[in-house]
């Protein structure tokens, strides 16, 4: 019986426990069916019918309305009027032959509503005051306005409130109100007294959500502008310290040598014994050559060190430095000839120019064809023409390859800069030319 009387205890408990298991099983799927009813009768059709259209009227309703503004306003005149004018004579004792001009009255004060509310709402009032003593209201509410026409009065009281002043707001309310109390059912009048101030004060919280809207996105907009300001500073502190490095090195690498150059050059006369006037004088072309590119490059550096460029206010080479250019190269033992025709002075920027491509022409004529001879021709005219031509060269070229291959880009690069073009390329006889034309007065290319 221990046994059995265990057993059914057991059975019991285990009978129980399903049967309050199966009890709060229904109970549960009770609860979420009736929540799921009332999210279909309630959250669903909140959703659909005011959350949703709010957020859409919130952001692309908004501006919509702005731009388009004025023909909603014009449409909606247009739908009013259709409406009221037929109406005239279910409301007042109007003649017939009134009836537009007692529509329009009440209608067409709309008008105003973007460009001038307040005047808008004058021109509907003082009528909306006179025509109540003139024409009985045959409405069942003894109401002294057609309600297509009091629609039209809200909607300036809104207007009026979002950009109208406070005194022009107070005194909006003060002669509505005054209207309202005048006119209407002593049942009407106070309710609708505090109607037109919920209107105004609904126009006066969209005039602070607008000043609100506006104001953030100023703020955003100058948030945008320092952003914009912080990372162009420090894009030219970048750039600046990347100038200072590269003026750096230069300094330490060419201007370093450069010196050398110059130092020994001008004392290999008194370094070494023998050396003949003819050897002290090239000596002394090579010193004047180092000294001039030394300060070409000293003037480099101070154009990278500043972040003004104050330094390229400094002379630069231009037409009085050509034949100088010419001649030193010649002593520098080229073998150079040549011609120019003209006498129209270019421009600073185009002297430069001139002088640049010239100095690299000579210098890779030398380069890599030693011996070789070069012809210059140049005219000056309305366009600054430059031909440099040189043979095939009778020694054998220098070891140019520690050099970086810029020289044909950078001229052409420094003529495109003042508007101008650069050919180079090889001829048939084994010999090179660059050509280049540029304009006397460039125009900046940017």
């Amino acid at each position: 019986m221990g046994r059995r009387g265990v057993g059914r205890r057991g059975i019991g408990r285990r009978g129980i426990g399903r049967r309050g298991v199966g009890r709060r099983g229904i109970g549960g799927r009770g609860a979420r069916g009736v929540g799921r009813t009332l999210s279909w009768v309630t959250v669903r059709p909140a959703n659909a019918l005011v959350v949703r259209p709010s957020r859409w009227l919130g952001s692309r309703g908004l501006a919509f309305v702005i731009r388009h503004g004025t023909v909603l306003v014009w449409l909606a005149v247009a739908i009013l009027m259709a409406i009221a004018w037929p109406t005239v004579g279910m409301t007042h004792q109007v003649p017939a032959s009134l009836w537009p001009m007692f529509a329009a009255l009440g209608i067409l004060p709309l008008l105003w509503l973007r460009v001038a509310p307040f005047l808008g709402w004058l021109t509907w009032v003082i009528p909306a005051a006179v025509i109540p003593l003139i024409f009985e209201s045959t409405s069942l509410h003894a109401f002294p306005w057609q309600i297509s026409a009091f629609l039209v009065l809200l909607a300036l009281l809104i207007a009026v409130g979002v950009t109208e002043t406070p005194a022009r707001v107070g005194l909006t309310f003060l002669g509505t109100g005054a209207l309202f109390l005048a006119h209407l059912p002593s049942s009407m009048a106070t309710g609708w007294v505090f109607g037109a101030a919920a209107f105004l004060g609904l126009g006066l919280l969209l005039r602070g959500l607008f000043r609100s809207r506006r104001e953030a996105a100023e703020q955003a907009q100058r948030a945008e502008e320092q952003t914009r300001r912080a990372e162009v500073e420090q894009a030219r502190a970048v750039l600046a310290e990347e100038r200072t490095r590269i003026a750096r090195d230069l300094h330490d690498v060419v201007a370093h040598r450069m010196s050398m150059v110059v130092v020994q050059a001008q004392s290999a006369q008194y370094r070494l014994g023998g050396v003949t006037p003819e050897v002290a004088a090239e000596f002394e072309s090579v010193a004047s050559q180092a000294r001039e590119a030394l300060n070409e490059v000293r003037a480099m550096l101070g154009v990278l060190r500043s972040e003004d460029h104050a330094p390229e206010q400094a002379p630069q080479p231009g037409t009085e430095d050509v034949l100088r250019l010419l001649r030193s190269s010649s002593a520098a033992g080229v073998d150079l000839t040549w011609s120019i025709v003209g006498e129209t002075e270019p421009g600073p920027a185009t002297a430069m120019v001139l002088y640049r491509v010239l100095q690299e022409s000579l210098a890779n004529a030398s380069r890599h064809a030693p011996g070789a001879p070069v012809r210059v021709e140049l005219g000056y005219g309305e366009q600054v023409v430059v031909r440099v031509s040189s043979g095939a060269g009778h020694a054998r070229p220098r070891d140019a390859s520690g050099s970086g291959g810029h020289g044909i880009p950078g001229m052409s690069a420094r003529a495109a800069s003042v508007g101008g073009t650069l050919s180079a390329g090889p001829v048939g006889d084994g010999g090179w030319l660059v050509e280049a034309s540029l304009p006397t007065r460039p125009t900046v290319v940017g």
